[in-house]
Order: C-alpha cells, then structure tokens, then sequence
C-alpha cells in the first residue's frame, strides 16, 4: 500500500514504501523481525525497527513486535543478547536492551494516543526496566549486563546507560501518563543523569573508538546545550568523513548508515537542524536498486559491507528522517527541548 507522506513525494532517493515493505517481508507470524532474512534478532535493535514500522504507518506490525517482545521475556525482566529463529542464541542479558522497550512504547503512543495499549505492556516494560536499574552503581552508572552464568560485569559502557537514560525518560512518561509513580525510576534517572554529565570518566574508556561512545550521550538528552556543542565540535574529525557519514569505528574507514542517521537525531536534538539536514544528504544515495539502504560501505574504495540488507538500518533511516521533516507526531522524541527533566512537554510533534 503506498505511504503518503511530504518526503516521500519530495524526495527521488528516500522512499518510504520501499523501506518498509523491505522490513515487513522480513517479519515472522511471531512477529519477530531478524535482521536479515538469515540473521539473528536483539531486542535493542527490533524495538527500534518497531519504531521504523510506526513511522510507516504499520502500527499492527510494530504490535507484532511489542507482543513477541512479550512473549520471550525472561522472568527476571530481562531478554537474551540474541536469537535465532526465536532460540536463544548468547545468553548474555544485557541492560539496555532490557530497558529499551519502553522508548518503543512510546514513540507508539505518541502516534496512535492508545492508553490501553500501554497498560498492556506496563507489566513487562516496568520488569525491564527494574531489571536495568537493579545493576545501578551507588555513583549512578549502570553495570552493562549478567554472563549466560548469571554474574554481573561489573562494567559500564557510556552507550549503553545513555540508553537507559532515555529509556527511564520515556518509561516515567509512560508511568505519568497512566497515573502510576515511580519513585525508584526517579531516583534511578537522576543519578544516571548526574553520572553521565559529570562522571563519563567512570565508564569504560577503550569503547570510544566507537562512534556511539562520542554522540549517544547527546542522543538521549543527557548531555544539551553548550556541553553538547562542545563535546560534537571536539570530536567531529575523528568520527566523520565530511560528505559520506560517520565512521562506525574511528581507526576504521567503515561508514555505517545505521550511525550516520543516529547523529542526524543527535544534532537534530540539539537545535542543530541545518547541519543534521547536511549529513542526511550525504547518505541519500547509499541505496540498493529497490531503494532500501547499505548498511555500511568502506572509504574511499566505495565497497558495501556487509552486502546483507538490514532491518534496523533501513529503520533508523526513517527516524532520522522522520525527525527532520516532521513525518509523524513522534518526530520530536529527540528533541532536547521536547522534554522537561523526564516530563514530555511537546504533544503536538512539530518542529
């Protein structure tokens, strides 16, 4: 079925029925979506392919996703790293995946204002969330996961508990909205968020060759303003290769789509429009015949890698874009100014 849409209809490269047609061949009657026809499933990234589908307008596709999501949780809250063909495949149980779900449920709400359909999910939202926040740290940081074994890594990673930064932001949104308090969510946030602005030395440092380490403290809202601006400047030429995208490791010359429309929604989120609308561009032609999206290419040498036609990137393409054009009324969820502590203030979705 077509998608109306201005980018759609505005734009030769950006097609958004070729984007989620693409996603929803890729769906399972279970709802699971991999991702790739042969790939394995993490929990992290389908919520975000969930969000790609809401974008769409395939709102019971993406509730496909939400009840599988449902369905394979584990009793402590949790979910497993990955799956394959619905069996676990590392049993590693990781934080932020845990949490994420509740970013999903509500960039849904956002668009379809169905209450019920967050009181559906409230019981396993609040157990992922629960389970995130029992790994916290007295100083705030979030350890990144228990073994297949059940032992916690006593590691933070700064991508992750920026995650969850935004995961709790938009888990006590809900809460709000349902009329429900959540004192220990509270608490849980504003630690995390005094750690994350002031204490990002607490986190383990040899993940900042990835780009995700330099811009996703941004992303989530933890880190606004001239902070922001600062910490996006510093580092721009160690991340970024003006006019292709942003390098997913900086010692690498791989340019990664996925990471690319990820800082688009991080310098969206920050005010900084014109520039998120620059590095959009770059990638607009970095498409397969039927107009879904490389994951990732080397530079200069121009080689697709992985040749694997991604779920979550081709996503993450309509987030991003969604943010800059306006396309739904959850295009403001990054926003900086959107959001008042983990009080969503702007309801109407426009810039």
């Amino acid at each position: 079925m077509p998608i109306e849409h201005p980018l759609s209809r505005a734009s030769e490269t950006l097609n958004i029925n070729s984007v989620i047609s693409f996603i929803l061949t890729l769906q399972r009657k279970s709802g699971d979506i991999p991702w790739h026809s042969d790939g394995k499933t993490d929990p992290w990234d389908l919520v975000e392919t969930a969000m790609g589908l809401n974008i769409g307008k395939q709102i019971n596709a993406s509730n496909q996703v939400f009840e599988w999501l449902k369905n394979m949780q584990n009793s402590d809250g949790s979910w497993y790293s990955s799956y394959i063909n619905g069996k676990p495949e590392d049993k590693t149980c990781e934080t932020h995946m845990a949490a994420y779900i509740s970013v999903g449920l509500f960039h849904t709400w956002l668009i379809n204002k169905d209450i019920k359909f967050l009181e559906s999910y409230w019981t396993t939202m609040e157990k992922g969330i629960n389970y995130a926040i029992s790994m916290q740290t007295s100083t705030g940081e979030i350890y990144w996961a228990k073994s297949p074994e059940g032992k916690i890594d006593k590691m933070s990673l700064l991508t992750g508990s920026s995650s969850i930064f935004m995961s709790l932001k938009c888990a006590l949104a809900i809460a709000d909205i349902l009329g429900r308090q959540k004192i220990s969510w509270e608490k849980a946030f504003q630690k995390l968020g005094i750690s994350l602005k002031d204490n990002i030395h607490n986190y383990n440092v040899s993940k900042s060759r990835f780009s995700m380490y330099w811009f996703y403290p941004i992303l989530s809202g933890a880190i606004t303003g001239k902070k922001a601006n600062r910490r996006i400047e510093k580092q721009w030429n160690k991340y970024v290769i003006e006019g292709q995208g942003v390098r997913c490791v900086s010692d690498q010359p791989w340019v990664t789509i996925a990471e690319t429309c990820e800082l688009v929604l991080a310098l969206y989120g920050m005010g900084c429009v014109k520039k998120a609308r620059i590095v959009f561009s770059w990638i607009q032609d970095r498409i397969y015949e039927d107009k879904t999206y490389w994951c990732g290419y080397t530079y200069p040498d121009m080689v697709i890698w992985p040749e694997e036609k991604i779920s979550w990137t081709n996503a993450v393409v309509l987030m991003a874009a969604d943010a800059l054009y306006s396309l739904t009324p959850a295009s403001n969820l990054f926003n900086h100014n959107s959001w008042d502590g983990f009080k969503y203030t702007d309801l109407n979705g426009q810039i």
